[in-house]
């Protein structure tokens, strides 16, 4: 664990960086002027993607660890990848930047908020005891909103320059979130198929539901097929890198990655499948 947690906050930081350096002040207005659609992925993904995680672990017999670590990853912001898998799905990429980009910067209060809520109905006091708001907000709001906000302070002064390298840019955000989870999986090599025992078949039923549940609430009430794919994909795919952050900092213990470890292998495949599935039938 001691290598992912030197990682885990450059990889994040520069993350958002790359995140920031791709946002513009029309991704917040974009959102005043067409609210809708952003509400429905927000209600999806702020608030019944952690009720459905907690209503899943009623379900399953899970060590506490694992099951904290599971509402940890159902508590991330979308990821950059869902933007670029929307832009392959043919899905209203717009709409995915600006509900990762808000919902990132809301992630300062409500990942803390989730995590500790999460401890308390878990019955876990002794880390309810660990977790300060204050101090998780804070170092959150120094790896997420402070680069998002020099990422976009970048862009205007240099906004031909970033354009230019938009596709460079993605790359290396996949890049490092390959590398913070490789650097799991070789730390905690002997463990992996024990890991993903506990956690791999919960993690897999919470992102095939929560894909199912974003597209099929976005067909009722988002206003049409690109909202859809769009707001299924934030739904499915999370910000792993600042699950593994947050996990990292408030424990040091590896249960807590477990399931945003086998989460990150899982939305991967089943976020592909999704966009041969959607590109194949339009």
């Amino acid at each position: 664990m001691e290598v992912v947690t030197k990682i885990a906050p450059l990889a994040l930081a520069l993350i958002m960086l790359a995140l920031g350096l791709g946002l513009t002040v029309q991704d917040f207005l974009r959102v005043a002027k067409q609210p809708k659609d952003f509400l429905v992925g927000l209600i999806c993904q702020l608030i019944l993607l952690p009720i459905i995680a907690f209503l899943l672990l009623k379900i399953f017999n899970l060590p506490l660890a694992v099951a904290l670590g599971v509402m940890i990853i159902a508590s991330a912001p979308g990821g950059v990848t869902s933007n670029v898998l929307t832009k392959f799905a043919n899905g209203d990429v717009a709409l995915s930047i600006s509900l990762t980009a808000i919902i990132s910067l809301i992630s300062i209060f409500s990942v803390p908020f989730i995590v500790l809520q999460s401890a308390k109905l878990l019955q876990i006091p002794e880390i309810t005891n660990q977790i300060s708001m204050v101090g998780i907000s804070t170092k959150m709001f120094l790896v997420v909103t402070l680069p998002v906000i020099i990422g976009m302070l970048i862009r205007k002064f240099a906004t031909n320059f970033i354009i230019s390298k938009s596709q460079l840019i993605e790359r290396i955000s996949v890049i490092l979130f390959v590398i913070v989870f490789a650097a799991i999986w070789i730390e905690e090599w002997k463990n992996i198929f024990d890991y993903i025992k506990k956690a791999g078949l919960i993690t897999l039923i919470l992102n095939i539901i929560m894909m199912t549940v974003g597209y099929y609430i976005a067909k009722f009430f988002a206003s049409g097929v690109a909202q859809r794919k769009s707001i299924s994909l934030e739904c499915g795919l999370q910000n792993g890198t600042l699950a593994v952050f947050v996990a990292s900092q408030l424990f040091n213990d590896i249960a807590f990655l477990i399931p945003t470890a086998t989460y990150a292998i899982i939305m991967f495949i089943t976020s592909i499948i999704f966009v041969f599935l959607v590109k194949k039938n339009s």
